[in-house]
This record gives structure tokens, sequence and C-alpha cells, in this order.
């Protein structure tokens, strides 16, 4: 699945190095860019709207792994949707984000799923569905409950975010996380004829509440 870049070391032993490709799909300011510079500065900014695409590193040194984030960053704007599809080649992950108190942008945000359910199988990239601007709660237009549903209906993870209020951002990064290494501890156990881990997302699935 990931790119194994190094053998580091551990009090365990050896701990194993993993370099993951991770895209921010959605509409025009839905606040992609503020959730990774959240993420990675642990601040808030008013970012404006991403240019074909930004980028974003992070390295989590974990107890069972090295995990580095190589975080992609899209444009929302409709003219840059004919090339995103360069952008998330050969990612293992995927935040799909939609605004909670935009109802259209949910709705945009299922046609970006359709777009990666074209470019990979289930098993191959890990989709979480995110609700961001949970600060907005008094104008939201999308419920919890709409989110929760539809990503249960696709097997992907889901939470609510605010990256202005830093609601739960480093908690959707590192759910994509512990998915990854799930998948990568059950294809060193049960590798694949052909090269790849059959998983089932329902398996794994981040559930909340608004706040």
């Amino acid at each position: 699945m990931a790119q194994m870049v190094t053998l580091g070391t551990s009090p365990g032993g050896p701990c194993p190095t993993y370099m993951y490709k991770v895209v921010l799909l959605g509409s025009m300011s839905v606040g992609k860019s503020s959730l990774a510079y959240r993420y990675v500065k642990n601040d808030f900014r008013e970012l404006l709207s991403t240019v074909g695409c930004s980028f974003f590193t992070q390295v989590l040194n974990l107890d069972e792994a090295i995990v580095k984030f190589d975080i992609w960053d899209t444009a929302g704007q409709e003219k840059y949707q004919s090339v995103c599809h360069l952008y998330y080649r050969d990612a293992h992950a995927a935040l799909v984000v939609y605004d909670i108190a935009n109802k259209q942008t949910f709705s945009r945000a299922k046609l970006w799923l359709e777009e990666l359910e074209k470019k990979f199988l289930p098993d191959e990239i890990v989709i979480a569905l995110v609700g961001n601007k949970t600060d907005l709660a008094a104008e939201r237009e999308v419920t919890t409950e709409e989110g929760e549903e539809f990503a249960r209906t696709k097997g992907l993870l889901f939470m609510e975010t605010s990256a202005k209020s830093n609601h739960q951002v480093n908690d959707v990064f590192m759910g994509v996380v512990q998915e990854l290494l799930r998948r990568e501890k059950e294809k060193a156990s049960n590798p694949s004829p052909h090269g790849r881990s059959t998983v089932d997302l329902t398996v794994s699935r981040m559930r909340t509440r608004c706040c």
C-alpha cells in the first residue's frame, strides 16, 4: 500500500517508516486549506482559494511506526476539476470535505466521491467524509445524521471538524492513520495473490456527534 521508506529504531525493536499521500477534495471555501494548515501548523488562518494544488507534510512518531504524510490540498473551483485527477493519482487516502452550513457542498462531496470510485478500488484508498465548520452550528444545513448515514452506506470514515476552533482536526487525520496502518498489518498477515489486500471499510468507522 504505502512506500516503506526506512527502518527506524524504537525501544521494542525496528520501527517501520511509511510514506502516505493524502489528498483533500471538496468545493471551494469548505476549509480544506485551513484544515491542512491547522493540522500541520496548529494554527488557523482564513486562507485564500487554492490555485491548482498546495502541499503540506507532517511526520508522526507513533509506537508502531513512523508515518510521513504528504498532504495535497486541491483547488475546489470547477475550472480545476478536470486536472484534479493528476493530483490524487497514487493517493493512499482522501479527505472529502464539505461545509455543514452549505448543503450544496455536501452534494458536491458526493460527486467527488464518485470520481474517486472511478479511479480506485475500495481496498486501494482510505476515504474519510469530513463535515467541516462545526463552529457555524447555528447555520447548519447538513445534519450530523445525514453525514453519518451517507458515510455508512458508502463504507467511509466520518467525522465533523472545525479548523477554526480546532475541533477534532487531529482526530480525523489520526483516524485515517489508524486505518492505513491496520490495512498494512492485515496485508502483511494475509497477503493477496494479486498483491492487494481486500478490506471492508465498514469494519472501521469513526462516528461522532457535533459538540
